[in-house]
């Protein structure tokens, strides 16, 4: 039950992410959750575009993943990763090395995305100090997004508001030109160019190079060409860099491979992964390495890689997560993510001859809408709640990544929302 009273106290008391306290946009209510309906305390159901910020990708209320949860709580539900070990952190591990590249045989497990690129990083600097370096700059794209805690944030698109306003407290590294080549584009040899420029002339300060493969996803929504990923790994391995694939958004099937980086048959040193890891159930994300990468910060000043999360290996999250994978390796998501990007091919490409859209793009089970003029938000998000779906704009993008369960009829009706919204003048800002 959610009352007028707790609406209220949510008003004035809970801070929801990117919301004024002063002015928050408006939040609705979820009191039930199950496959791609939510369900509001009114009694309205939403068709979920979202997967709950990509992550719910089998669906909610899920039985599998419930009972994996609630299997593992007759256990225990915590302890800590310090000096223990517990067998499903261990089932989870083993499933990790056995679906990643076969190169990436260490795992660390973190709380969040954010965390596992924090994570990244400093195994990038501690590897060079084991080295008997010290590398403290990392080359990125222009365009990217990596989260919002600090190091992740240095590494972010330096002019997105989101993150503008931290310059002079961020470490200052090193952004190449965006890919401008399309995913389904012709090759532009072009494009590598500033990239190509930038790598040879920092090489010997770079810790490594950390980049969304594929997908730049909340910096943008942009798909760029395999070939450019390639190109990046003939020149870390050139001048003797380490690359970093964060797969947090693009990990487990949303790209159409199980990993966007296979789009481009390239192995990072560094792998993060989060999000879609547990199925939405939980908070959970790891950061996988090879060998030699963790042999080498094994034998820096320090001894031992330098961090450990209070919550890490969380036993919970950790034996959903090895149910969600099991999923995954049965193979349903290819066929579903399949067919959702031929109905988004077929449905919302078409959205491209309204007068508000600048342009359309669909990879995988991912559908983006840019339009010209940016979107009211709070506008926006009402009429689609009023329609019956839930999509989460922002700036100028209207975006789908639904759970890969969706049926067609639902994912039409997401589809013809966006049509209808696209209509009005008052769901975008002059």
């Amino acid at each position: 039950m959610f009352t007028q009273s707790d609406a209220e106290f949510d008003r004035q008391h809970i801070w929801h992410p990117y919301t004024s306290m002063q002015d928050p946009l408006p939040c609705y209510p979820v009191v039930a959750a199950q496959g791609y309906l939510l369900q509001l305390a009114d009694g309205r159901e939403l068709v979920d575009g979202m997967s709950s910020w990509w992550a719910a990708i089998h669906g909610y209320n899920h039985p599998r993943l419930n009972q994996a949860l609630q299997q593992q709580m007759t256990q225990m539900s915590h302890v800590m990763f310090g000096g223990f070990t517990h067998p499903s952190a261990v089932a989870l591990c083993r499933k990790l090395v056995e679906m990643t590249p076969a190169a990436l045989e260490c795992v660390f497990l973190a709380d969040s995305g954010s965390v596992s690129v924090e994570v990244s990083m400093k195994m990038a600097l501690q590897y060079w100090l084991g080295r008997g370096e010290t590398r403290q700059k990392f080359l990125t794209l222009k365009r990217g997004y990596h989260g919002d805690t600090f190091a992740a944030m240095s590494v972010c698109d330096p002019d997105n508001s989101m993150h503008s306003l931290w310059r002079g407290y961020l470490p200052e590294h090193v952004f190449a030109a965006a890919p401008e080549c399309g995913f389904d584009d012709e090759w532009n040899a072009h494009d590598f160019d500033d990239f190509a420029r930038l790598i040879k002339q920092h090489h010997q300060q770079l810790a490594a190079v950390i980049l969304e493969p594929v997908v730049q996803g909340a910096g943008g929504m942009r798909f760029y060409h395999p070939r450019y990923l390639q190109r990046v790994r003939e020149y870390c391995d050139r001048y003797g860099v380490l690359l970093i694939a964060d797969e947090i958004a693009t990990g487990f099937g949303r790209t159409g491979k199980l990993f966007a980086c296979q789009h481009a048959g390239i192995e990072p040193d560094i792998l993060c992964v989060g999000k879609a890891l547990t199925g939405g159930t939980m908070t959970l994300a790891a950061a996988l390495t090879t060998r030699e990468v963790a042999d080498t910060i094994s034998r820096s000043p320090a001894g031992c890689f330098m961090h450990g999360p209070t919550f890490m290996g969380n036993p919970l999250a950790c034996a959903v997560a090895v149910e969600s994978l099991r999923m995954l390796q049965e193979g349903a998501w290819t066929a579903q993510v399949a067919s959702i990007e031929h109905q988004l091919r077929e449905q919302l490409l078409p959205l491209q001859a309204a007068s508000q859209v600048k342009s359309v793009r669909v990879l995988g089970a991912i559908g983006v809408v840019e339009t010209h003029q940016p979107v009211n938000m709070a506008a926006l998000q009402q009429f689609f709640v009023s329609q019956g779906v839930w999509i989460r704009p922002f700036g100028r993008l209207i975006y789908l990544m639904p759970p890969y369960i969706i049926a067609p009829a639902a994912l039409e009706k997401l589809i013809q929302a966006i049509g209808v919204a696209l209509e009005h003048p008052s769901h975008f800002t002059s």
